[in-house]
């Protein structure tokens, strides 16, 4: 009898962990449900961790009791069983997972497909959405031969994001198409590095598959670091592979027009702040409705976008998370056998580009919550 008791409970307490575990990856039905404030493309235990100390610190003002959605492919090349994990280890309530398994490729991804639906009920039941830094989008997406220097390791992800903002956006690819924020014109989007690509080729754009080849006519590593910082957008020193501590991106400034909405969130900064890079494309035709609102110092590479329509529909080619992951407490190599390591935060406080990063999450933050505590 104790032996029965003792397989009963085994099963009933196993039966409980199943339930448990399901209940992080929600079905479409439960998206209606769930409501999430926010939702989040490709929730890897990284961006989930970022995620969390940006509104868990206030740089990201936030309600306290926001629910988040990781929306993501079955045949994305992150393992997001991770991302499962991480939830339930840490008991994250207001964090779940969507994923979709339907099939995508660039013949169907910009038109009504079997996502529509998915699409459409995710936007429905959100009030925003982020799209993070990942590797180079395949070329065939917009219409051109793969150059031999980019990339593809992620195609499934690509699929599913491009064909999601080109539902929420629209595009060249197809004029009389009805986007879904027509329905709700200040939903706000934003897309970080690979997502302000993506922002670009969904509403039909195009990217320049590599800067230092296609823009400085530069074609070895040597010639890239022999040029000014603010001609590099990420660290070319370690293609070298002689300090495997190096951190991949690059800091460099950026610049603006005055009046724009960089420039009014500037006020207590210096023109030109630093920032954090990690990427080697940027758009070279904007897609449909799309203006450039900030550039590198020499203006010839994009560093961030704006919707003519949709106001609330930002991308920006660097990556503002650097006040998350470069705390003072966390020092930074950017050069071989670098001694005198420092974090974001000593190098560039303040008015140098702090300011600035703080003053673009607040304003990114009253944008996605209407709670007045978000807005305090």
């Amino acid at each position: 009898m104790k032996r029965f008791s003792l397989i009963l409970s085994i099963a009933i307490l196993l039966l409980a962990c199943n339930r448990r575990e399901t209940t992080v990856n929600l079905a479409l039905d439960d998206i209606p449900v769930f409501k999430p404030t926010i939702v989040l493309m490709h929730p890897t235990v990284r961006n989930i961790k970022t995620f969390r100390y940006l509104t868990g610190e206030g740089i990201l003002p936030f309600p306290e009791d926001y629910k988040a959605l990781g929306v993501y492919h079955s045949k994305g090349s992150y393992d997001y069983k991770l991302s499962k994990d991480y939830i339930l280890q840490e008991n994250l309530a207001h964090f779940r997972l969507f994923e979709v398994g339907e099939k995508l490729s660039p013949e169907n991804i910009y038109q009504k497909n079997d996502c529509s639906i998915i699409f459409r009920t995710v936007f429905e039941n959100s009030k925003g959405i982020i799209f993070f830094g990942g590797p180079d989008i395949p070329p065939a997406c917009y219409g051109e031969p793969t150059n031999l220097l980019t990339v593809i390791t992620d195609v499934h992800r690509h699929y599913l994001e491009l064909s999601m903002l080109f539902h929420m956006l629209g595009g060249y690819q197809d004029t009389l198409f009805s986007p879904m924020l027509n329905n709700n014109p200040d939903y706000p989007v934003l897309g970080i590095c690979l997502g302000m690509q993506t922002i670009n080729v969904a509403t039909g754009g195009t990217l320049i598959q590599d800067i230092p080849a296609e823009i400085y006519n530069l074609n070895s590593v040597e010639d890239i670091l022999s040029q000014n910082v603010n001609k590099r957008h990420r660290n070319y020193h370690t293609n070298l592979g002689v300090d495997d501590d190096l951190i991949r991106g690059d800091f460099h400034q950026i610049d603006f027009d005055e009046g724009s909405l960089f420039d009014s969130l500037n006020a207590f900064s210096s023109k030109l702040p630093y920032v954090w890079s990690s990427h080697h494309q940027t758009p070279g035709k904007l897609g449909k409705d799309l203006v450039a609102i900030a550039w590198s110092p020499d203006g010839k590479v994009v560093e961030a976008i704006k919707h003519k329509r949709f106001k609330n529909v930002t991308g920006i080619q660097f990556h503002p998370e650097v006040v998350s992951i470069f705390e003072s407490d966390d020092k930074l190599a950017q050069y071989p056998f670098q001694e005198d390591k420092q974090s974001y935060i000593d190098m560039f406080p303040g008015e140098k580009g702090e300011n600035f990063h703080r003053a673009f999450w607040k304003y990114i933050g009253e944008k996605y919550c209407e709670q007045p505590e978000c807005l305090e």
